[in-house]
């Protein structure tokens, strides 16, 4: 089961890094980050970066929910886990496949590729193939891309990497 833990932004690397070393691998499978690839231009040339998909939390997956939870009180500067109430609730089957499509554990998600084509976007290659019906938004431009998931339990925005190729 996927589970998540809300941390305060600016600290998933060091409380994922925390969660790796206190707790024992036979209990947490794996924790992970999920985040994009950005490319961003400054002095007149373009550079590729690591953004977080979701700043402020940090996923873990683990068959084993209560000595889950119990280790998780050894970690220092934990906020919570998503759950309703007082019961910790994994994520459901869609928020967990849809993670999988794009990649999240794997690595960074790649940009995507695309063009508009008479006002519709199609993605042609990377992990945004077939998902045309979530993007909100579009910045050419800055090569982003804002989808609108059901995520945690509600509607969210995620930003990801988005090259429009062609526009007709």
């Amino acid at each position: 089961m996927w589970y998540v833990m809300q941390v305060q932004t600016g600290t998933e690397e060091k409380m994922k890094a925390q969660c790796m070393r206190v707790i024992d691998g036979k209990i947490l499978e794996q924790c992970f980050i999920p985040s994009y690839v950005e490319k961003k231009r400054y002095r007149g040339t373009w550079h590729t970066g690591e953004k977080i998909l979701f700043p402020g939390y940090v996923f873990m997956v683990s068959g084993r929910l209560d000595d889950l939870y119990q280790e998780l009180r050894k970690v220092i500067g934990l906020t919570k886990l998503l759950g309703t109430g007082k019961e910790i609730v994994p994520l459901s089957e869609e928020e967990t496949a849809l993670l999988k499509r794009i990649g999240a554990g794997e690595g960074p998600l790649e940009i995507s590729m695309g063009l508009i084509e008479n006002g519709t976007v199609t993605v042609t290659e990377g992990p945004l193939t077939g998902m045309e019906g979530c993007i909100r938004r579009i910045d050419r431009h800055k090569r982003k891309a804002w989808l609108e998931i059901d995520m945690f339990g509600r509607t969210m925005e995620m930003e990801v990497g988005l090259e429009i190729i062609e526009k007709k």
